[in-house]
């Protein structure tokens, strides 16, 4: 039963997520769009830590090597609610977007190797703002507003083994897809006709991330984890078309007149290699602590895609985040709250992103992103046919701040409720014994 739903979702997923608004940041303007995570429920509820940390029956977005652990068959499929406030220095404004966060499968071949494969949006881009010109009198001469939406999905899948003791390799690759379109229309008092300009660019590029980990379990049952990930430089292909033409706007409705200029888009988004390091200690099925660093060169552009915009520019990023669980008893019979797996964590991410609110190009200001997190793991008894261990519904909520309003800018504060169903199954690759 639990296969034949897990297949309907994934058939349906792709039209799910093209078909979702997801975003409506101001910072979605940029790139390809604002980022998703691409964390799971459970990684996310601990700072995003995932990098040196493996699980018999979880799935890990972060580092393939992870999947040589995997010891069950499991599902996930999640959601993301976002609750958004902007701020200026002089107004704000709240919006809330709920969407697919990722479908995904796992499972073990063998004893000491896994694959996973699952889709998941990239990025997403959901813009709408106005920007009003004023004369001396206070009368208004010039209104402009820019709208952007679409976004960025991916296709992944995964593979992991352990050809040594404690040793784990991992190799993931993937395929990313989408369409953004963004538009800008503008009006000035006295002048008839509006003029507007389109653009509609189709995104297309694939990547590989390699990883490792090491596992060593101590005399005192303590287990220390190290794990890196190295995702290699890619590319993201952008070709489309941009226009500006005349327009008549009456009630809020337009009338497209005269094509002032239309051109072809062709250019490229240049990826650098990204680095990611982590360590953990804990105790199997009881608790565990760890910390990441992650570290990016700045993107740069190529073609029709090189930055003459001089209110902006892309710089190295990085990432640090704390984080653990905590699992009182997992086989209590007792309380069920014994068997809840508690998550926490922390992050701080300097972004990339660097802009000049001021008008100056040259006061730039780094947009930074930090957050805080709290999760649970509940069990759900009757959803899994595996003989240990029990499905789980994962529920995570991150609370955090990105940008600043100093220099002309904008920052956000979000609160983020992620919720997972993490299904397991029987191992599809075991022979069954008939006694």
């Amino acid at each position: 039963m639990i296969r034949k739903i897990l297949i309907t979702l994934f058939l349906s997923a792709s039209f799910i997520v093209n078909a979702q608004r997801t975003n409506s940041s101001p910072y979605s303007y940029f790139g390809v769009g604002d980022e998703f995570s691409k964390r799971t429920v459970e990684q996310n509820a601990m700072g995003g830590i995932g990098v040196a940390f493996s699980h018999y029956k979880y799935l890990n977005f972060t580092n393939p090597a992870a999947y040589a652990n995997l010891r069950y068959t499991t599902y996930s499929l999640a959601v993301l609610n976002k609750d958004l406030k902007v701020n200026t220095s002089t107004s704000s404004q709240s919006s809330t977007s709920t969407s697919l966060s990722y479908v995904a499968l796992g499972f073990p071949i063998g004893k000491k190797a896994g694959f996973s494969l699952g889709m998941q949006p990239l990025s997403s881009v959901g813009y709408s703002l106005i920007n009003s010109v004023e004369d001396s009198n206070g009368d208004l001469t010039q209104l402009t507003s820019y709208e952007g939406n679409g976004g960025v999905n991916r296709l992944y899948g995964a593979f992991g083994i352990s050809p040594l003791k404690n040793l784990s390799l991992g190799i993931e690759a993937d395929f990313s897809f989408g369409n953004v379109n963004n538009q800008i229309l503008s009006q000035r008092r006295d002048v008839s006709l509006a003029t507007k300009y389109d653009e509609v660019t189709n995104i297309t590029g694939g990547s590989v991330k390699l990883g490792l980990q090491y596992q060593k379990e101590l005399k005192n049952k303590l287990v220390v984890n190290l794990g890196s990930t190295v995702k290699l430089e890619n590319n993201l292909n952008l070709k489309g078309d941009e226009y500006l033409y005349s327009v008549a706007v009456s009630s809020g409705v337009e009338s497209p007149r005269d094509t002032l200029s239309a051109s072809i888009i062709d250019g490229k988004l240049k990826l650098p290699l990204q680095a990611n390091f982590g360590f953990g200690v804990g105790k199997t099925n009881k608790w565990y602590a760890g910390f990441e660093y992650e570290t990016q060169e700045a993107f740069s552009t190529s073609g029709d895609l090189v930055n003459q915009n001089s209110a902006y520019r892309y710089d190295s990023s990085n990432r640090i985040s704390l984080g653990g669980f905590y699992l009182p008893k997992i086989n209590s019979i007792s309380s069920y709250w014994h068997r809840v797996t508690y998550r926490a964590g922390l992050r701080f991410e300097k972004t990339g992103l660097s802009i000049d609110g001021t008008g100056s190009n040259s006061n730039f200001t780094s947009i930074n992103d930090y957050g805080i997190s709290f999760g649970v793991g509940l069990p759900l008894k009757g959803f899994s046919t595996a003989k240990i261990g029990f499905s789980t519904a994962n529920i995570g909520v991150e609370y955090g701040e990105r940008g600043t309003i100093e220099n002309n800018l904008i920052q956000e504060k979000y609160l983020n409720v992620r919720i997972s169903l993490s299904l397991t199954d029987t191992n599809w690759f075991v022979k069954r014994k008939i006694d």
